[in-house]
């Protein structure tokens, strides 16, 4: 997938984080635009025209699942590709997929999962007609990207039932469609 490009709005409220995901992001040559929260992710999302939204769950004003809802609920933005980064809990994963978000990326994580997670994003993003997003729906498992995307987690990985981790924590890598990928 070398040679992608696209435009991604980075919204995290810790500057440190907006700025590993921008340096990660532009090393593979994609344009990157930050924004602090949802908030002003709504404000800057119809003048960026992203390809891509990259949300963290908790921030201040508006959070990552709120602005993943308005974001599906404004058909100007409907079909815009929303991958959540975020420390998940299983309920933020289940919420998230209600609400329509794409995939899931778990903090911390592996610069090369996150280039991935956007490329394949922004890949799939160029065949999106009309219709808009993906239908919700799946789980993930496996701690290190195994299981199936069916709620098996992945014991030798470390997932066990739905969550694929322990505690209720989103134990995945990176959760896409409704499965998880390594």
């Amino acid at each position: 997938m070398s040679g992608a490009s696209g435009r991604v709005l980075v919204v995290d409220d810790n500057k440190v984080i907006r700025q590993l995901i921008r340096v990660n992001l532009e090393l593979e040559g994609l344009e990157v635009v930050t924004a602090a929260d949802g908030a002003e992710c709504l404000d800057v999302v119809h003048q960026v025209r992203p390809d891509v939204v990259t949300l963290d769950v908790v921030m201040p004003r508006l959070d990552g699942l709120r602005t993943a809802a308005r974001l599906r609920a404004d058909p100007r933005t409907h079909h815009l590709p929303l991958a959540i980064i975020s420390a998940c809990t299983q309920y933020e994963v289940e919420s998230g997929l209600d609400v329509g978000v794409d995939a899931f990326l778990a903090k911390p994580f592996e610069p090369a999962d996150l280039v991935r997670l956007v490329k394949q994003l922004i890949q799939r993003g160029d065949g999106r007609g009309a219709a808009g997003h993906r239908g919700a729906g799946g789980r993930h498992g496996g701690a290190e990207g195994g299981g199936d995307g069916e709620g098996e987690g992945d014991e030798e990985a470390g997932g066990s039932g739905e969550d694929g981790g322990a505690d209720g924590v989103c134990g995945c890598r990176v959760s896409y469609g409704g499965h998880v990928q390594k």
